[in-house]
């Protein structure tokens, strides 16, 4: 809205990315500095006992208890507005990923409505496995049909961008592949979200190879690598009020952490990135730049099989991990909460630091 007011008033400042970029990022932080308290005091009226501590967590995380949630609510609250404000308004990229943060943060916010209602310590005390994974595949479906539009004709629809300029066209399993790149971004998130600020740190490296990607696609010859997608210049507002966002909520979110995400926001931040890895055809350089995430989705679900897998062959189930997902093991092993946060920290930068080589030489 500004940036079209601006640009109608002849201030062509505001028709580069970067500008936007900035002046989001810079109100996107703001607000959640700004409001960050009297939304946690908020969030302590409303909660009263806050977030329950799930029984499946080591037994250190007890003394969190009476911590609110739902602090996703500001983060989704601080990219809406100042991308709003600084994005151009007929671009559909800056919408579709808006509509993303917004339709997975919904999904969140009533698994963390179940939880924080019940105050169970179980799991299983949210949305069902299934009912999640149900509304996340509608979500993708609408997604995936939006972004394919965005598409510019010299690309062929329903095609996946592989490194080394190979081009998949994958027509219907398109929407599969949508899938595991959206709602598997979702989860990776969500279950990375275990830690004081460990979210927050291992995302924000993601971003800044997202923002690379989106710099090498709407300029042409910076990144023979990179597909020209002149409609992705809608995401630079978009981007920079996420980058802002995050790292305000960080502020608050460090160890110890005053309010947690939640799913409200841990699943927003994931089904978000997903959502601009495909509108950039960069699916594969974001999956290796969230390796660490990767990995620590990898990490639950090896866990969970192996154990099926052994009880159901010797009547008893076994473990890989002292204990699920991958953060939790470390814990068991007697690594201090800050060590594992800033050491996976440290990985998501090499991970981010492999996307960028490829990203300008694949």
């Amino acid at each position: 809205m500004l940036t079209s007011l601006f640009l109608e008033r002849g201030a062509t400042f505001f028709a580069s990315g970067w500008t936007q970029f900035a002046a989001a990022f810079g109100f996107a932080f703001l607000i959640v500095l700004i409001f960050g308290r009297p939304f946690i005091n908020m969030m302590h009226r409303i909660q009263k006992r806050g977030q329950p501590i799930s029984e499946n967590v080591p037994s250190v995380h007890r003394q969190k208890a009476g911590t609110p949630s739902m602090g996703g609510l500001l983060i989704i609250t601080a990219i809406i507005i100042p991308s709003i404000l600084f994005m151009p308004v007929f671009n559909p990229t800056g919408w579709i990923a808006l509509l993303s943060l917004v339709m997975f943060g919904a999904i969140g916010f009533v698994d963390d409505y179940k939880k924080i209602s019940s105050q169970s310590h179980k799991a299983s005390n949210g949305l069902s496995p299934l009912t999640r994974l149900g509304l996340e595949a509608v979500c993708v479906i609408i997604l995936a049909y939006l972004i394919n539009r965005t598409i510019p004709l010299y690309i062929p629809e329903l095609s996946l961008a592989l490194p080394f300029g190979i081009i998949l066209s994958l027509g219907i399993w398109y929407y599969v592949f949508a899938y595991f790149v959206i709602a598997g971004s979702a989860n990776a998130t969500n279950i990375t979200d275990g830690l004081d600020g460990m979210l927050a740190k291992l995302y924000m490296p993601v971003l800044v190879v997202l923002v690379v990607a989106l710099y090498g696609a709407t300029r042409i010859g910076f990144m023979d690598t990179v597909m020209f997608l002149p409609t992705a210049s809608g995401l630079y507002a978009v981007l920079g009020a996420a980058f802002g966002a995050v790292l305000g909520f960080l502020w608050f979110n460090a160890k110890p952490a005053s309010i947690f995400m939640g799913d409200v926001g841990s699943l927003a931040l994931g089904g978000f990135m997903g959502t601009v890895a495909m509108l950039l055809k960069s699916e594969i350089i974001m999956a290796i730049a969230a390796g660490m995430m990767v990995l620590i989705l990898l990490s639950s679900f090896i866990q969970t099989m192996y154990f099926k897998i052994s009880r159901k062959i010797t009547g008893t189930g076994r473990r890989v991990f002292l204990r699920a997902p991958l953060h939790h093991h470390f814990e068991e092993l007697g690594w201090p909460e800050t060590k594992i946060v800033e050491r996976f920290f440290v990985m998501s930068v090499l991970f981010s630091g492999l996307a960028l080589v490829l990203l300008k030489f694949a």
